[in-house]
C-alpha cells in the first residue's frame, strides 16, 4: 500500500489559512513549451483530458504565440478545438492582438498576457521596455474585456532577475497596478528563476494590499530552483492568497531564464494542501497516474517527489 491508501498525509489544519485553494494548472502550456522535442497534438489533448479527469478546474491549454518563438505550441489552432468541450476553464496565452484574434476565433473565454517587472527580461522576452510592453497589452486587454473574456496578467521576475539581481518591491507593485488598471481580472506573481523566500513573498503581497490590489485577484507562480516553492506557497496562503499555479509532474521552466528549473509540481502542492486540511477538489491518485503517463511519453521520470514516492519510481 502507498501512503495515500494508508490515509496519509493526516490532515492537520493550521490557523489563518484558506479552506480551499484553486490550482491553476500550467503543465500543458508552460510545461510542454519547454520540451526540446515537440509533443504530438494528440498526446497534448489527451494530457489535458486526463488532467480534467483529476478534478482540476483550471487548465492552461496552450499559447497563441508566433510559432517562431515557441515552436512546441505551434499547434494551438488544432489543440484548442480538441479539448474545448471539456467542462473546465481553459485559459490560453495571447502575446498581442494577433494572438487574441486567433484565440477568440476558436471561442476562448479566458486569456492571459505576459508582462515583466524588469527591463532586462522585458527586452529579452518581448524586445520592448516594460512600459512599451504594457502599451502593447492595453488594446489586447481592452478588446478581450469588451468581448466578456476573463483576462489574467502574468508578471515575470517579481522576486529576482538573472541580469539585474534583486527586484525592488515597489517596482513590482507599479506593474501589477498597471495591469489591474488596464482591466486585468487576475494577476500571477512569477518567481521566474526560483529565488524567492517566504519573507520576500510576504512583503510583496502586503505591499500589493497597501496599493489597493485585492488579494483575491492575486495568484502565485513559483519555480523550485532552490527548493523554496512550497514554503513560498505557504507564505502566500498565510496572506490570504487562494490561487496557486502548478504544473503536473513538475514540468516546465523558462526558455528565457537559463537558471530556472521546473515549476512547482501539482502533486507536491496537493500533498501539502491535503495535509493542511485545505480542499482542492483534486484526486491525487489520478493526478499521479496522469504525470506518470506523460513522463513515459517524454522518456524520463517525473521530477515531482510526490509522483516518485506514490508511483514507486526510482528516486
Amino acid at each position: 500500500m502507498n501512503a495515500t491508501e494508508l490515509g496519509l498525509p493526516m490532515a492537520v489544519p493550521a490557523e489563518g489559512l484558506p479552506s480551499r485553494v484553486r490550482i491553476h494548472e500550467v503543465g500543458a502550456r508552460d510545461g510542454l513549451q519547454n520540451e526540446k522535442a515537440t509533443v504530438p497534438t494528440a498526446v497534448k489533448a489527451e494530457f489535458v483530458r486526463r488532467l480534467a479527469g483529476t478534478g482540476l478546474t483550471t487548465i492552461e491549454a496552450t499559447s497563441f504565440v508566433h510559432p517562431k518563438w515557441v515552436p512546441q505550441l505551434a499547434d494551438a489552432e488544432d489543440l484548442y478545438p480538441a479539448v474545448s468541450d471539456l467542462p473546465v476553464e481553459l485559459p490560453v496565452l495571447v502575446p498581442n492582438e494577433r494572438g487574441l484574434d486567433r484565440a477568440l476565433a476558436l471561442g476562448a473565454r479566458r486569456v492571459a498576457v505576459f508582462a515583466s517587472a524588469t527591463e532586462s527580461f522585458a527586452k529579452a522576452n518581448l524586445n520592448r521596455t516594460v512600459d512599451e510592453a504594457l502599451a502593447m497589452f492595453e488594446p489586447v486587454v481592452t478588446r478581450a474585456k469588451e468581448q466578456g473574456v476573463h483576462v489574467r496578467g502574468y508578471l515575470s521576475m517579481c522576486f529576482g532577475d538573472p541580469w539585474e539581481g534583486a527586484v525592488p518591491v515597489p517596482q513590482v507593485v507599479r506593474v501589477c497596478r498597471a495591469l489591474l488598471d488596464m482591466g486585468c481580472d487576475e494577476l500571477s506573481l512569477g518567481d521566474t528563476i526560483g529565488v524567492a523566500t517566504p519573507g520576500h513573498v510576504t512583503a510583496l503581497i502586503r505591499a500589493l494590499t497597501e496599493a489597493d490590489v485585492p488579494v483575491p485577484a492575486v495568484g502565485v507562480h513559483f519555480h523550485d530552483t532552490y527548493g523554496q516553492a512550497l514554503s513560498n506557497t505557504l507564505a502566500a496562503l498565510q496572506q490570504g492568497v487562494t490561487t496557486v499555479d502548478a504544473s503536473a509532474g513538475g514540468l516546465g521552466g523558462c526558455p528565457y531564464a537559463k537558471s530556472a528549473t521546473g515549476n512547482l509540481a501539482t502533486e507536491d502542492l496537493v500533498w501539502m494542501l491535503r495535509g493542511l486540511g485545505i480542499d482542492t477538489g483534486v484526486d491525487l491518485g489520478r493526478l499521479v497516474a496522469t504525470s506518470v503517463w506523460m513522463a513515459a511519453h517524454l522518456g524520463r521520470p517525473s521530477p515531482s517527489r510526490t509522483v516518485r514516492a506514490l508511483s514507486h519510481q526510482e528516486q
